[in-house]
């Protein structure tokens, strides 16, 4: 019982931190003001604090069911896209704003997508 919350805790953590960097090298290349952009990075740590408590608190809920890393990182995925919808990211528009709201939902999928292979990875040097 300890270990998947620890493991869920770590996953969460490290997504948040992920999406954080990514949004700060997003914003960095494409240089936009930092008047109307500067604090958004975070806007995105916030988000993902925000939603790293409520996934936590709900492997909490129902920990038998999240028992691998995939589903844990799923489970943030949806919690975190469900709250960037509420939180009014639009990505489809020609304004900066959409193009960075359509950017950072691309983020998610990465960040998304380097947790699954990361941990292959890791799964596939333990079993050799």
């Amino acid at each position: 019982m300890k270990n998947v919350l620890l493991k869920s805790a770590q996953v969460f953590v490290s997504m948040s931190i992920l999406n954080f960097l990514l949004s700060i090298v997003t914003l960095s290349v494409l240089d936009l003001p930092g008047g109307s952009f500067g604090m958004f990075p975070f806007l995105i740590l916030a988000e993902c604090c925000i939603t790293a408590i409520i996934a936590w608190i709900t492997v909490l809920i129902f920990k038998r069911n999240y028992n691998s890393v995939e589903k844990m990182a799923v489970l943030f995925e949806i919690i975190y896209l469900t709250s960037l919808i509420i939180s009014g990211f639009y990505p489809f528009g020609r304004s900066d704003d959409s193009q960075v709201s359509l950017l950072i939902y691309l983020n998610s999928v990465i960040v998304l997508i380097m947790i699954y292979f990361g941990n292959r990875l890791i799964s596939s040097n333990k079993k050799s």
